[in-house]
């Protein structure tokens, strides 16, 4: 293999000075500021004020998710998770942001040729070609950390995707991580309710895990032990790991959320085959998957869902804890009280809390689970958001006397996530029976508290 020039079209590497980045990010509110005056200009001038309002959402949306997109990081870690809810905003402000938000679910700007060889040669030694008998000059794949190649491997004679990570990326989230925090202030207008701060502190504590390709390569080989000719969910074989560089198996798929134009038989098949994937990894492989956007799953050719990038997973070797399942169920039958001594135990509740309110606040975890067979909806996702956004800005809000314990963080995120890409899908699925199959308690016999 020759050692090609850098392609036209590539971006220099990531910027790593917390100044440099620090600037890229908190110049976002100026500039949406900036276009917010001029549109207020143009409407006493007379023009036509709804045109105007979506022309700056437009913009405004292009600005923000691009130079998230650009900085990569822990920028773009928090673009992709916004991505997850953009089916909670109101269809007036949602339409300009859609294209936005899907393009960071798995596409960034690539690094130039020369810098992925540079890694490869550091990472993978000075004859790193001789591993392989072809290698893809142009990214398959990019996103916040790393961008994926296609090659093939030289001792199989197989396609391999080979997961750089991009120069700097462990100094770029660290100055990302100090930054976020005030970007998230100007991000939770566009949220459409969702909890901007306390995300990007879950982003935080999480991301760094991401950056040692070493821990990805163990959770992702335990999976794909634990899937191992699965008829519904296939990850891939990993076949060589450094800290720096991941080389697993090429799964042939289209993105999960080009499923949302299928027909409603497939996506509902596609939509268990989600939903089961996650909740069956705790059981199975003792991990959860982190990060359920859509860009981590593929629709493969035989049908299987393909679950790829493994970096951010909760470690639960007794797969999930009981109690949340076994809570769930008491909530199906109303048992407010059991439900809200539950919660306080597990740490869930900090301060007093009337039990109905509670369990009403809990609403999008449970009615899924009642329905022999639930139909998750932009428009209910949206309904539940915006009668929890109600009782936040009510004069005694629930929001502010729970908390989330440590062993429940990740999965929080990934069941709230999961949940916004069913509703996205516009997925039929019974929800119950997946929860009935892998998570533990929730099938058992109801204990209640006396009181």
């Amino acid at each position: 293999m020759t050692s090609p020039d850098d392609l036209p079209g590539e971006r220099p590497a990531l910027p790593t000075s917390g100044v440099r980045r620090g600037a890229r990010l908190l110049g976002v509110p100026l500039q949406l500021a900036g276009r917010a005056t001029v549109g207020a200009g143009r409407r006493l001038l007379g023009a036509d004020a709804d045109q105007v309002d979506a022309e700056l959402r437009e913009r405004a949306a292009a600005q923000l998710f691009r130079v998230l997109g650009e900085l990569k990081g822990g920028a773009m870690k928090l673009g992709q998770a916004l991505s997850l809810f953009e089916s909670v905003l109101p269809d007036d402000v949602a339409e300009p942001f859609r294209q936005q938000l899907s393009r960071l679910q798995d596409a960034a700007p690539p690094m130039p040729t020369s810098r992925v060889e540079g890694v490869l040669a550091d990472e993978l030694g000075p004859r790193w070609r001789d591993r392989f008998t072809s290698f893809g000059r142009r990214p398959a794949a990019a996103a916040s950390i790393g961008q994926v190649h296609r090659a093939v491997w030289a001792d199989t004679g197989r396609p391999v995707a080979v997961k750089i990570q991009y120069p700097g990326a462990e100094a770029a989230l660290r100055s990302d991580l100090a930054q976020i925090g005030r970007l998230s202030t100007v991000v939770a207008p566009l949220a459409g309710g969702v909890d901007v701060k306390a995300l990007t502190d879950e982003i935080s504590q999480r991301v760094m895990e991401e950056v040692d390709y070493l821990i990805e390569a163990d959770h992702q080989a335990r999976a794909a032990a634990a899937f191992a000719d699965d008829p519904q969910v296939a990850v891939p074989h990993v076949l060589a790991a450094t800290r720096r560089v991941l080389v697993s198996e090429w799964l042939d798929g289209r993105p999960l959320r080009t499923v949302a134009h299928d027909p409603e038989p497939e996506r509902n098949r596609v939509g268990l085959a989600y939903v089961t994937a996650l909740f069956a990894g705790p059981g199975r492989a003792g991990l959860l998957h982190g990060d359920p956007h859509p860009g981590n799953f593929l629709v493969l050719p035989d049908g299987r869902l393909g679950v790829i990038d493994w970096g951010l997973a909760a470690r639960l070797p007794d797969g999930l804890p009981h109690q949340m399942g076994h809570l769930i169920r008491v909530a199906l039958d109303g048992d407010a009280d059991t439900v809200a001594a539950g919660l306080r135990e597990l740490g869930f509740v900090t301060r007093d809390v009337s039990p109905q309110a509670l369990l009403d606040y809990l609403e999008p975890f449970v009615e899924p689970a009642r329905a022999e067979e639930f139909h998750f909806t932009r428009d209910w996702i949206r309904g539940q958001y915006q009668r929890i956004s109600l009782d936040n800005r009510g004069p005694d809000p629930v929001a502010t006397k729970l908390n989330v314990p440590p062993l429940y963080a990740l999965i929080h995120r990934v069941w709230l996530g999961g949940v916004a890409v069913l509703s996205q899908l516009d997925v039929r699925a019974r929800f119950a029976d997946v929860l009935t199959q892998h998570l533990p308690g929730f099938a058992g016999p109801v204990a209640r508290h006396d009181t």
